[in-house]
């Protein structure tokens, strides 16, 4: 598997929907959000809780842009994909999909990364173990 593409399945659930039954859209970005952790949880070994709170390195979103194509129905069942776009010497580029089961692109966004540190609350450079795992699976510029 390469660390610049991410995926998990989910079936979309009533909490997420609104009273007509389909994906309220903030609830998208709680979704991509967890599907964040879980990427950095088995990219780094210390996982995204040990990034946290025990290295004190932030993952704030600095840009954050989405486009929402197709409704989201309480119990579909879809695919939450993440893609690096981009390492930078502090950020990170990352696309989001949803898609359906028939391929149908339900909603994609655009997200920049900025990695601080949660003491300063200034950037950092990307940790070195992070870049690393996703080298080669993209260029670094």
């Amino acid at each position: 598997m390469t660390h610049s593409l991410f995926q998990r399945t989910r079936r979309i659930r009533f909490s997420e929907c609104d009273p007509a039954g389909i994906v309220f859209y903030p609830q998208y970005f709680v979704m991509f959000n967890d599907l964040m952790e879980a990427w950095v949880d088995e990219l780094v070994v210390d996982g995204f809780r040990g990034l946290i709170i025990e290295r004190r390195v932030g993952m704030p979103t600095v840009r954050l842009e989405a486009d929402f194509r197709a409704i989201s129905r309480m119990g579909d069942l879809v695919t939450l994909e993440l893609e690096v776009e981009r390492v930078g010497t502090k950020s990170l580029n990352l696309a989001w999909r949803c898609m359906g089961e028939d391929g149908e692109l339900r909603m994609g966004g655009q997200q920049t990364i900025v990695f601080t540190s949660l003491d300063t609350h200034r950037a950092i450079a990307v940790p070195d173990d992070f870049r690393q795992a996703l080298v080669p699976a993209v260029s670094t510029l």
